[in-house]
């Protein structure tokens, strides 16, 4: 561990001093402030965003070749970030937050309102943030730089919230070999990634509950990293899946904020690390609210559930683990789906979301109903039946 501390502190202060020289030069682009999904309570609101130069991205669009595509992730991968800026958020009431940009240009607010704002749209609720103090290096910026935060809070008659890994979960990136998930990730964009058939159905009836309004929370736990929030934001948008926080990780190389199990290592324990981290602080943060997860069993996610139910005992309804097709993963689900049996927690392994939606209505989860799914493009057949 300590060649990789050494590692990653030498790769930010060589990304640093370029940064710094840059700005010094006046070559710097703009700065831009992204503020990112983020969820709380009617007590206590959770920011996370980031202060970085304008990386020169166009907009996306379906018509993108894989060449402008690979341009753009060049872009977004090249980024240039801000460290010890001061940023101030403001509520309604008046009252202001600070907080200084880490060394990666992060920034991570906990603020606690005296009431709730009014929602702009709905559970969602924005607050205001602005830079108000930069480092000398760089300079004043002509227009102010400021976004808002969108924070996600739950209402009291929400029957149970939902954690969804990304990664081969909601749309194919074939995670167990490097070589296409590079290819998959660095050559398409928001509008050519394609969502697995049913699994934007199968997710609006699971926010939707028994009851029938879109009351119940999503929150999207990947191990793609930040640098992907607007391909993924949109993407979310494009295909009308449930909006949610989505909780991704640093690209640096760090230690895990978790200690994962005997016997995984390497990315899958960073991985491992990251996801249980981040399920964690949203169970902790919701404690009187049962969750249903839902991963893949190209990584990790089967252990990581294990985990989650082992820490929360009797807040899990049901674990869906989505067979990518790669036999010797599957072999590593069956053994804990059968230990989670005698704690009362099923763990499927779907070969479809159409089988998870048939077991969800059996859980009373969702209604039981017989729905023909509009075409919906992606792997597999293009049109069934959700019961």
């Amino acid at each position: 561990m300590k060649l990789l501390d050494a590692l990653s502190s030498f790769t930010e202060w060589t990304d640093h001093l370029l940064t710094r020289s840059t700005a010094r030069a006046g070559w710097l682009r703009p700065l831009q402030l992204e503020a990112y999904r983020s969820y709380g309570t009617a007590t206590k609101f959770y920011i996370k965003g980031r202060l970085l130069a304008d990386r020169g991205l166009t907009a996306q669009t379906a018509a993108d070749s894989r060449w402008s595509n690979f341009r753009g992730m060049v872009r977004r991968f090249n980024s240039r970030e801000v460290p010890g800026a001061d940023l101030v958020a403001e509520l309604p009431d008046g009252s202001q937050h600070l907080v200084t940009t880490d060394d990666e240009g992060y920034f991570t607010l906990i603020i606690e309102p005296k009431a709730l704002p009014e929602p702009v749209a709905y559970l969602w609720y924005t607050v205001p943030v602005r830079v108000s103090r930069l480092p000398r290096q760089f300079r004043a910026p002509q227009t102010p730089v400021q976004s808002s935060a969108k924070v996600l809070v739950p209402p009291p008659t929400a029957e149970f919230g939902i954690i969804s890994d990304l990664d081969d979960t909601v749309f194919e990136t074939s995670a167990t070999n490097v070589l296409k998930m590079l290819a998959r990730t660095l050559l398409s964009n928001a509008h050519s990634k394609l969502p697995f058939v049913g699994v934007a159905d199968f997710y609006r009836r699971l926010q939707r509950g028994r009851n029938g309004k879109p009351d119940n929370p999503f929150f999207y736990v990947s191990s793609s990293p930040w640098n992907l929030y607007d391909v993924l934001d949109e993407f979310m948008g494009i295909h009308e899946m449930p909006p949610g926080p989505l909780l991704l990780r640093d690209l640096g190389i760090s230690r895990p904020k978790t200690t994962p199990p005997p016997g995984v290592t390497g990315s899958a324990a960073i991985h491992f690390a990251h996801k249980l981290h981040e399920i964690n602080d949203v169970l902790t943060t919701y404690p009187h609210l049962p969750f249903v997860l839902l991963g893949d069993s190209g990584q990790e996610d089967a252990r990581i559930y294990r985990e989650v139910v082992r820490r929360h005992p009797g807040r899990i309804h049901a674990i869906y683990i989505r067979d990518v097709q790669v036999p010797a993963r599957a072999l590593l689900v069956g053994p804990i789906s059968e230990e989670l049996k005698g704690e009362g927690v099923p763990m499927l392994l779907v070969a479809d979301y159409a089988v998870a939606a048939t077991h969800a209505a059996s859980l009373g989860l969702i209604v039981n109903q017989d729905v023909t799914a509009p075409a919906e493009k992606g792997s597999g057949s293009t049109k069934e039946t959700i019961v």
